[in-house]
Order: C-alpha cells, then structure tokens, then sequence
C-alpha cells in the first residue's frame, strides 16, 4: 500500500456537510459525485496530499443509510491507495482477510476499488483504490 488516499465520512445531508468541511478545512470541495452502484453520493475535499470524501446516502436502504442508522454520522472507512489492486487483493485473501468484493469495481473519483471487511481489520472498514488510467 502506497499511502492513505482518503478518508471516507458518512453524513445525513451533503450539503450541510460541505459548508462545516469547508469551514472546517478553510477550502471548498472540488468534487460531487454520484455512484448509483453503491446508492451514495458524494463530495472531495483535498487535505494536503490526502483526501476527505463525504457520502450521503441516495436511497434509504443503502449501505450508508444503514451505517448512519446504527453508528450515526462519522468515519466509515479508511481508503488506501494500491498499485495493483488484483494483486493486493490475492495477497490479503491469502493472509486471511475477509474481502467484501471477489473483483475490483468503479468507485467514485476514477478509482476501482475493493472493500475489506471491518471484522478482519478490528472494526474498521478498509477500501483499496487502484486509479484508472486516463484514456
């Protein structure tokens, strides 16, 4: 793993959001996004070298609706930035981490990714980003 690519924090209301991280961060998101795959919608702040990446739910039954109706607003996930992300997948199924995706898939800013599951990284919900090539 190369470096942490971003920080992932589910919220009730993107907008509502974006004007605390903005204030908080002293910079304005440079990026909304919607990922219908995954029922979320969500929004980039740069911090440095890193990323913060707010997800609202789009639908109320999706994975961050639920999040947000068992543990409230918060971090959802750490995301790591990977070179080969086939490769680092084979390499965590074969230690004995629990992968919640059998292939890559697109994620939001031109990322495949893949998800660990939390009970393998004591709780904490990881995401792997390979960035697509530019065509």
């Amino acid at each position: 793993m190369k470096r942490i690519e971003h920080i992932g924090i589910a919220v009730k209301d993107l907008e509502a959001g974006n004007e605390l991280y903005a204030r908080l961060l002293g910079t304005e998101h440079y990026k909304i996004e919607e990922v219908a795959s995954e029922r979320v919608r969500t929004s980039f702040f740069r911090v440095g070298e890193n990323k913060i990446e707010l997800l609202e739910a789009t639908e109320s039954d999706s994975p961050i609706a639920k999040y947000i109706e068992k543990r409230g607003e918060g971090i959802h996930h750490l995301a790591f930035e990977v070179e080969d992300i086939e490769a680092e997948m084979q390499r965590l199924a074969a230690d004995g981490f629990r992968l919640l995706n059998e292939r890559p898939k697109r994620g939001a800013d031109n990322k495949l990714v893949c998800f660990v599951h939390p009970k393998s990284a004591n709780g904490v919900l990881i995401e792997l980003c390979q960035s697509i090539p530019e065509q």
